[in-house]
């Protein structure tokens, strides 16, 4: 199956060459066809399997294919997509942006936590695809900036996390601005109860595509865990990043504090690093990003809800500095690595605090993570006895079978 046999046009065909796109992901496959259809379609899945574009490319082409659009001048907002996080609503731009550039569609993205002159002005060159974050989407509602009546296409992206941030009471003022007749796509990575009262006020008959999470976590990720003592934690990372073949990753922390710590620790050892999460401002967001991404930082440390829309190509590590304690953020950690069929590593750190999430972790995965041993600060009360044992290749930091003949080096 290529895109051309999904039914895509010559443009955006050509634009998806150029971003070196061959085929669909099995998101992308399955949505496209649907919602080329203009039908109501509720979609669950993970991080890292394409689901920006299995939403971006259609409503593109619908678009277009609009035989009642205007050519030029002054067009009418007619696609709505609302997402929980400024990165997030930054990356989905980013790819209206590449997927329609040689179509006129404008797109204009709009979030809180910076002034808004420069979005207004954007907004009065009549973008027709907005993305946008729910706060500051209600916030110019009010001020007359923006009106929702000509909406055709409307995209919750993200539902889940709306939920967990408390975005779901202004989504439900969002939904009721919107017209009845409508093209509505809801997007979630879990379907919690509250999640599918929500969507059943949102779709109409709406046509369902899910994608298991075991089937977008483990085929192409070499996933490994270190039982390792809460204090000590820093000094494995550091130990790891200096003796192993690392060049750049991901580290998860759970708090914002943390991240900040985990910051100037690397900073001592001589380890370029910078924080992402909710207390720095955007511009400052945008940097760390942009030099990690560019190369200028080896190191991007963040917290879950800050990483969200953290899009990188051939990224080969994640580290979970910290485990998450809900089992489903696992998912969407590891996914930024590992990401359109490239091969990944995700590290995780396990204290005896996170037993339990460690269990939660691989009953949803429904795989046992390897566990690395010996290693220099190794937990002596070893947390799962049953565990997959790996002893640690010191060349390339892959894990190894626990009989090969190559013993692990402590270093120094």
């Amino acid at each position: 199956m290529n895109f051309k046999e999904l039914g895509i046009i010559t443009p955006i065909l050509q634009a998806l060459a150029e971003e070196g796109y061959t085929s669909p992901t099995p998101i992308q496959e399955a949505s496209i066809p649907v919602l080329l259809r203009k039908k109501d379609l509720m979609a669950s899945a993970q991080t890292g399997t394409g689901k920006t574009a299995s939403f971006a490319i259609p409503i593109l082409q619908n678009i277009v294919s609009d035989s009642n659009r205007k050519k030029g001048g002054r067009q009418p907002l007619r696609a709505l997509i609302v997402t929980p996080t400024r990165e997030l609503a930054i990356q989905i731009g980013e790819s209206f942006t590449a997927y329609g550039r040689h179509t006129d569609v404008r797109n204009t993205v709009i979030f809180g936590g910076v002034k808004q002159g420069n979005q207004t002005n954007a907004l009065q060159r009549h973008p027709e695809v907005l993305i946008a974050t729910p706060g500051r989407l209600l916030d110019l509602m009010n001020q007359g900036y923006i009106s929702l009546r000509d909406i055709e296409y409307f995209i919750l992206d993200e539902a889940d996390r709306m939920l967990d941030m408390g975005f779901i009471h202004d989504v439900k003022r969002i939904i009721r601005e919107l017209p009845e007749r409508r093209q509505s796509l809801f997007f979630s990575a879990t379907m919690p109860q509250p999640i599918i009262e929500l969507s059943a006020k949102i779709l109409h008959n709406a046509e369902k595509v899910i994608i298991k999470p075991e089937q977008t976590t483990a085929e192409k990720i070499n996933q490994s865990v270190y039982f390792v003592e809460k204090k000590q934690k820093a000094s494995l990372l550091i130990h790891l990043l200096e003796e192993e073949n690392i060049p750049s990753a991901i580290v998860f922390s759970r708090t914002k504090h943390g991240a900040n710590k985990i910051v100037k620790q690397l900073d001592r050892a001589g380890i370029s690093s910078s924080a992402i999460h909710g207390n720095k401002s955007q511009g400052a967001r945008q940097k760390s990003l942009s030099d990690f991404k560019n190369g200028d930082i080896r190191i991007l440390v963040a917290t879950d809800i800050a990483a969200r829309g953290i899009d990188i190509d051939e990224l080969s590590h994640v580290i979970n500095f910290d485990l998450p304690n809900v089992s489903e953020t696992y998912v969407h950690r590891i996914g930024r690595t590992g990401r359109a069929g490239a091969s990944g590593r995700a590290i995780s750190f396990c204290d005896l605090e996170e037993r339990a999430y460690l269990k939660d972790i691989q009953q949803l995965i429904r795989q046992q993570l390897p566990v690395i041993q010996p290693h220099p600060y190794m937990d002596a009360d070893r947390p799962v006895k049953d565990a997959p044992q790996t002893r640690q290749d010191s060349r390339t930091g892959n894990p190894r079978n626990r009989n090969s003949r190559n013993r692990y080096s402590r270093s120094r």
